[in-house]
């Protein structure tokens, strides 16, 4: 009875348990689904912020440095932190031009007129541009610190650039340029008459002020100030010549640094000067700005008869305890004594006379090693990028780039790719300034591990590159080419007790496997072990094979039908080379590389590497991927069935691809290059029966041997020499290129002295290569007066763009016989 009684007390006191804390049970389901509504709501708007959120973080991603300590501190470049490298001639885009490496450093340049052209408006030289025509132009000798020589030959005359500098106060010291020009034909009677304009203009903050000569015509000296130099005056002490005819100049402003000529041109006027021939004469106008307006661009111009000399003196205003002028003999004498440095390093560095060259050999690799040095600039601003969070291109960070550029005529600009075999060359002249170039590319990169692959940074640079050019996708690599110096310079400092060497491999270790990640992750194939180039467009029609330009080798054939099932031999390389540099750095920073250890020794495995890429049908190494040869491009037909005088729809007539047999999945057989990349990185074992069929394939001319290098496509491949649209003509389809065939070199340096069966064979190979290409390069020096971006393999004719004097250079290392 308890039990039922206290069951029923329970029961009812719990149905009137609401009553008695006053809430009735149907406000309370009331308020229960309030509560759920309201907490739903909330939840829903925190999912969406937080989506928002992720979405904003996604797209920041692309523009946001790597959290990580820099190669570079802020101010590493400034004068009082390497005052040596402050000042240079770091503006290759020109022909002859002197900056600082700051963001916005005043510029001073060259520019000049023969007053005796018959063209309107008159041809004004400032801008390398092979539309110039000039026979030759280059450095003949550069330290990359110190001092350069500069040869311009002309139409019909030739000027010769000097410029030294010297260290003193706080901003850099001072320079003193010297520019010289010759008559090519001293003929009696005949009078050449040049105009020189030396100028210097602002970006954006400073100050000019003209010091003008009482006759009102000539700017005797410049002073002017900016953050970065203080006080500074430009001055030009008196030229010398047969006579000197007219002194001008012109002050004005100039919208930006890109527009310096075009302003130039704005402030020209024409005179009658010799009224018994009628000649015109072309001098600038004086101050041309607007009331109040500040001059942001000098220019001083002298007109003289050849020959001609004069001088440009930069002295800064901090430099006090200054000797003698840096003019005159005292120039001469340090121009001598520069030059004398320079060849007893040249041979220390290359020993190219104990090797046998002549002396107008060893000239002409002084003369590439000075352009590619010379070539060096300063660029700083923001790229242009974009990701696949990005509706728009967004701004990278403001950054600067110390880098060498591959023709300072047509690539003035940095390139990721191009930089790693630049520095081959510029680590074994002067380690420092390579260590500087390399830090600077490696601060590029962004959290994902990403680096853009061309830097087009500053308006200079911007205004010589087509818009579809400008934006860097981050999911498009480069090959991680400047893994090529830093094993050079890393082999010297992994047994050195040098402060400077740790702290040099400390910041670059987690910066390379950044990269190595970013790869490792973007980059991967669908099969384990394998890679593949982003970036091919499998959606148009206009290509006979869909470009790789993010694998370097643009036009080179891979998979005729792009697929994310594709992948590529010579990226597998490049990786394997990657893991083998980092496993050595954690060794050597006593850190735990096992994990890139083990996936270098995974990479390098040949019997893996042949599972995936070893071709038994054609006996080679190749890419996979949807593929047919059997291609071909035509002009697309007009519709049928149209009614007499009927005419046909607007259409591009461009000529297109058709597929003339269905793609099947397998082994992309086109021998060249990129069949190589096992033995030009090292891979393929020297004891691989593998190798002996690579070094038979070298030397066959059905494939890429020739007698002036090795072609980059062989000529019994479908696609050898043939045009990849209408208008885009063969590039990496049968060109000789330097940089690869050094590549080559190397590899069978290393097989003729590894133990081996094939040991006799790779030597023989080296010899007759290397003088092969030794002899053409040279021979085509000697005729054209450039080195070129490429060569003909039927011929060795320089080919592309010149001069080009980025990897071509290598041809130096090349004669001196360095690979490592």
């Amino acid at each position: 009875m308890m039990t039922k009684e206290l069951r029923r007390r329970n029961v009812k006191i719990s149905r009137n348990a609401p009553s008695l804390l006053g809430v009735k049970p149907e406000k309370q389901k009331s308020s229960m689904t309030k509560y759920v509504i309201t907490a739903a709501a909330v939840t829903v708007v925190m999912l969406i912020f937080a989506y928002f959120r992720y979405q904003m973080f996604l797209r920041e991603r692309v523009k946001t440095p790597l959290y990580a300590p820099t190669m570079l501190a802020k101010d590493s470049t400034l004068p009082n932190k390497e005052p040596g490298r402050f000042w240079g001639s770091y503006r290759p885009h020109t022909y002859f031009g002197m900056r600082t490496r700051s963001p916005s450093s005043p510029v001073m340049g060259l520019m000049w007129l023969n007053q005796q052209t018959r063209q309107m408006p008159p041809p004004i030289r400032h801008w390398c541009d092979q539309g110039d025509g000039l026979p030759k132009y280059g450095w003949l000798k550069h330290d990359g610190v110190k001092f350069g020589t500069q040869e311009i030959v002309d139409t019909d005359f030739t000027l010769t650039t000097d410029f030294i500098k010297r260290p003193g106060g706080n901003h850099g010291g001072d320079w003193t340029a010297r520019i010289s020009a010759q008559p090519h034909q001293n003929v009696p009677g005949t009078i050449k008459l040049v105009s020189l304009m030396f100028y210097v203009a602002l970006d954006g903050q400073g100050l000019l002020e003209p010091i003008i000569s009482k006759t009102g015509n000539r700017i005797n000296s410049i002073n002017g100030y900016s953050e970065e130099l203080g006080n500074f005056k430009l001055s030009f002490p008196k030229s010398s010549s047969n006579t000197t005819y007219r002194h001008s100049y012109l002050a004005t402003q100039a919208s930006g640094l890109d527009k310096l000529k075009d302003s130039l041109m704005n402030g020209i006027r024409v005179e009658a000067w010799d009224r018994s021939r009628q000649t015109p004469y072309y001098v600038l106008g004086g101050r041309q700005v607007p009331r109040d307006g500040v001059v942001n661009f000098l220019t001083y111009q002298v007109t003289a008869e050849l020959p001609f000399e004069m001088e440009v003196t930069f002295e800064s205003g901090s430099f006090v305890d200054r000797p003698e002028k840096l003019t005159g003999e005292v120039f001469d004498a340090l121009l001598q004594q520069h030059s004398l440095n320079f060849d007893e390093k040249f041979e220390d560095k290359f020993q190219l006379k104990s090797k046998g060259f002549s002396e107008s050999q060893i000239d002409f690799a002084k003369a590439a090693l000075s352009n590619m040095v010379g070539s060096v600039g300063y660029f700083y601003g923001p790229s242009l990028v974009q990701s696949v969070h990005n509706a728009e291109p967004v701004r990278y960070w403001n950054a600067a780039l110390y880098t060498g550029v591959p023709s300072r005529s047509f690539f003035p600009r940095g390139f990721l790719w191009d930089e790693g075999f630049h520095n081959l060359l510029i680590s074994k002249w002067d380690a420092e300034i390579s260590k500087d170039i390399l830090s600077h590319w490696l601060d590029l990169m962004n959290t994902e591990g990403w680096i853009p692959r061309e830097q087009i940074l500053g308006v200079e640079a911007r205004a010589r590159v087509p818009d579809e050019f400008v934006v860097q996708k981050n999911e498009n690599a480069n090959p991680p080419t400047l893994i090529l110096p830093l094993q050079r310079l890393i082999k010297d400092m992994l047994h050195s007790n040098k402060e400077s060497d740790k702290k040099f491999l400390s910041a670059v270790f987690p910066r390379l496997k950044a990269w190595f990640q970013w790869y490792n992750t973007t980059q991967v194939g669908s099969k384990p072990f394998t890679y593949r180039w982003k970036g091919r467009d499998s959606t148009g029609n206009r290509e006979l094979n869909p470009k790789t330009l993010t694998s370097g080798l643009d036009d080179y054939p891979r998979a005729s039908h792009p697929t994310d099932d594709e992948y590529h031999i010579d990226l597998r390389c490049w990786m394997a080379l990657a893991s083998g540099l980092i496993a050595d750095i954690a060794e050597s920073l006593g850190l735990d590389g096992r994990e890139y250890k083990a996936t270098h020794q995974l990479l390098t495995n040949n019997g893996l590497l042949d599972q995936l890429h070893w071709s038994d049908k054609k006996q080679q190494y190749s890419d996979y991927g949807l593929h047919t040869d059997k291609v071909r491009l035509e002009r697309p037909k007009p519709p049928p069935n149209l009614q007499p005088g009927q005419r046909p729809p607007q259409m591009n007539m461009d000529k297109i691809r058709m597929v003339l047999a269905e793609p099947q999945k397998g082994f992309v057989n086109a021998f060249g290059y990129v069949s190589l990349f096992p033995l030009l990185l090292k891979i393929v074992e020297p004891s691989s029966p593998k190798l002996m069929r690579i070094l038979s394939d070298m030397r066959s001319e059905k494939h890429i041997w020739t007698d002036y290098g090795l072609r980059s496509l062989g000529q019994s491949t479908v696609m050898y020499n043939r045009y990849n649209t209408e208008h885009d003509p063969p590039y990496w389809r049968g060109a000789i290129w330097i940089n690869m065939n050094y590549l080559a070199l190397s590899a069978l340096d290393y097989y003729k002295s590894s133990p081996g069966p094939y040991k006799q064979q790779a030597e023989d190979l080296y010899t007759e290569l290397r003088n092969n290409l030794i002899n053409n390069i040279y021979k085509q020096y000697q005729q054209t007066g450039y080195i070129w971006e490429n060569y003909n393999d039927k011929t060795g004719e320089g080919k592309g763009c010149h001069p080009f004097t980025g990897w071509s250079a290598l041809v130096t290392l090349i004669m001196a016989e360095i690979y490592e």
